[in-house]
């Protein structure tokens, strides 16, 4: 694989389509165009052509084809767009036609992103984000991953790391003019309160609750109780079709099943777990182990209650102190009768009573915890990785006793370094495969 290695792909959808998109990029992008198309229309162009084989003249479709000559394309590089009809055929005869030109090859997964980042119209935050709204089924997944692919991280940490360098500039004035003491002590003082401000600012980002990971991850939303409590039947009615076994007999959940909502456009997964109780076999005590892991790790822990078998309290212990008691299988009980617990919903799954009410209640837990929507968020465990690296040498800086100013100096180093590998400003290749082999070929 080389820089002057010429790429193509199918960029859109795989399968039968109306339309398919096959996109070019390197330096015989012209070439394909001249050879395939006959000749570059005008930058940013749509025209249309007939797309021929350029070894036997034959007609592969007719399309339209679009020219975006370097620098102003979306990898930096000389790019070509075909836009053909999206059958099989046609689709793979065009690529294979593109194959015959000479230095052009099939291009491998994420390598359009990968030449972007490289040719700086992308940052590692933004390959990310492009990444993620590929990947986003819900609204607010949406609206957060083109947030980010649009360069809002990149601008945030951008300036962060530009404030560094400053204040690294002004303890750098201080070494060089340690023998002109109000002329350091003043540009050491003003470099401090630039990295308290950063500190700060980077402090808060960090305690944020983990809001970007909820909307990219889903809310984690937990149904748990005593078995035989309904949990299964009201996953299905949740998901709005079976996808957990229902038994009157107890003990039947042993495994953890998931399913993804989008509730009022927020990402929850709600897990079905085993039925908490005395357990004499190994598999359901297995069971019951996983679901009480899973219990101490969710954003919130449904807790069913048999209405018409009696009151069965959640535990004070073992698992999430975010707890919604609902009571399952109202429509066997009077209202009257139901169990007494504070805000507890009762519904039943049979009849879809109290299911709405649920729902408004799941999404309400989810938008209470992802708060602020619209401002920049983590989204990735290697973005708060590099920050927390960041912020420790920030406060190592001011921890240094007074007169340590090199030292302090390459603290502030270490600083610009670990926010400099957030956004690739510095070399990652040891994270670059990673990141790019999320997505698929024509990416």
């Amino acid at each position: 694989m080389t820089p002057r290695d010429t790429i193509y792909a199918l960029s859109s959808g795989h399968g039968r389509a109306g339309v398919a998109v096959i996109r070019v990029s390197g330096p015989a992008a012209g070439t394909v165009l001249e050879r395939m198309a006959g000749g570059r229309p005008a930058p940013r162009t749509a025209a249309l052509r007939r797309v021929r084989d350029p070894s036997s003249g034959e007609v592969l479709d007719g399309g339209l084809v679009l020219w975006f000559p370097a620098p102003n394309s979306e990898t930096g590089e000389d790019m070509a767009e075909l836009q053909v009809h999206g059958g099989r055929a046609v689709v793979a005869g065009v690529l294979a036609a593109a194959g015959k030109i000479q230095g052009c090859r099939l291009a491998e997964p994420g390598e359009f992103a990968r030449r972007a980042f490289e040719n700086g119209k992308l940052d590692l935050t933004g390959v990310e984000g492009l990444a993620d709204l590929i990947d986003a089924e819900t609204a607010a997944q949406r609206r957060q991953a083109l947030r980010q692919a649009d360069g809002a991280l990149a601008a945030l940490y951008g300036g962060w790391r530009k404030r560094l360098i400053e204040a690294m500039a002004l303890l750098e004035a201080a070494i060089d003019f340690s023998d002109e003491g109000d002329v350091a002590r003043d540009a050491e003082a003003m470099s401090r309160a630039e990295i308290l401000t950063l500190r700060d600012a980077i402090a808060r980002h960090l305690d944020d609750g983990h809001r970007g990971e909820l909307v990219r991850d889903g809310f984690q939303v937990v149904l748990a109780g005593a078995p035989n409590a309904g949990k299964s039947s009201l996953l299905n009615a949740l998901a709005r079709r079976d996808v957990a076994i229902v038994s009157e007999e107890a003990g039947t959940t042993r495994d953890i099943i998931e399913v993804k909502l989008d509730l009022e456009a927020l990402p929850i997964v709600v897990s079905d777990t085993a039925g908490i109780r005395e357990a004499s076999g190994k598999v359901e005590q297995e069971g019951i182990r996983r679901a009480l892991q899973r219990a101490r790790q969710a954003d919130l822990v449904v807790w069913l209650v048999d209405a018409a078998a009696g009151e069965s309290a959640p535990p004070d212990t073992s698992i999430s102190d975010a707890k919604l008691v609902v009571l399952s299988k109202a429509d066997l009980v009077d209202a009257a009768k139901l169990p007494k617990f504070p805000d507890a919903i009762a519904v039943s799954a049979k009849t879809g009573q109290g299911i709405d009410e649920l729902t408004r209640q799941l999404a309400a837990a989810a938008r209470a915890r992802i708060g602020d929507a619209e401002a920049p968020a983590l989204t990735q465990a290697r973005h708060r990785q590099r920050l927390e690296q960041c912020l420790a040498s920030l406060r190592a800086a001011l921890d240094q006793p007074a007169g340590a100013t090199e030292l302090g100096a390459e603290d502030l180093r270490r600083a610009a370094d670990a926010l400099g590998r957030l956004t690739g400003v510095v070399d990652v290749e040891d994270v670059l495969d990673q990141i790019f082999g999320r997505f698929c070929i024509g990416k």
